[in-house]
C-alpha cells in the first residue's frame, strides 16, 4: 500500500500528463526512484527531492508533506505563486510589477 504522500505523488503526475520518466527527467531522479516514492508504504526522500517534485507540481512542499491536506487551497496556490515571484530576477520582477499597475489602472 502506497504512502499518502506516494499517492499525492501519483495523482499530481497524473493531473499534469506527466510520465513516471518524465517526472523523473524532470526532477534529477530516477524513473524507478519516482516509482518507489508512489508505491512504497514508507518513503523518506530528502528536502531538495520533495522541494523539485514541488516545483514541478506547482504546489508547496506542505502540499505534499502534510498528511491533513488532501487537497490544494487557495492559499496554497498564493503561496506558490508568491515563490515563484521571489526567485525571479530583478528585471523581470520589473517587469511583472509594471504590467500588474497596469493592469489595475484599467
Amino acid at each position: 500500500m502506497a504512502s499518502l504522500l506516494g499517492e499525492k505523488i501519483r495523482t499530481e503526475r497524473k493531473r499534469l500528463k506527466l510520465t513516471l520518466e518524465e517526472l523523473a527527467e524532470k526532477t534529477g531522479s530516477s524513473k524507478s526512484y519516482i516509482w518507489e516514492l508512489e508505491n512504497r508504504p514508507v518513503v523518506r526522500p530528502s528536502a531538495e527531492k520533495i522541494s523539485k517534485i514541488s516545483e514541478v507540481f506547482g504546489v508547496p512542499v506542505e502540499f505534499l508533506l502534510d498528511d491533513a491536506k488532501h487537497e490544494l487551497t487557495p492559499s496554497d496556490a498564493d503561496q506558490v505563486f508568491f515563490r515563484r515571484i521571489t526567485q525571479l530576477d530583478p528585471a523581470k520582477r520589473a517587469q511583472l510589477e509594471k504590467f500588474l499597475k497596469a493592469i489595475d489602472d484599467e
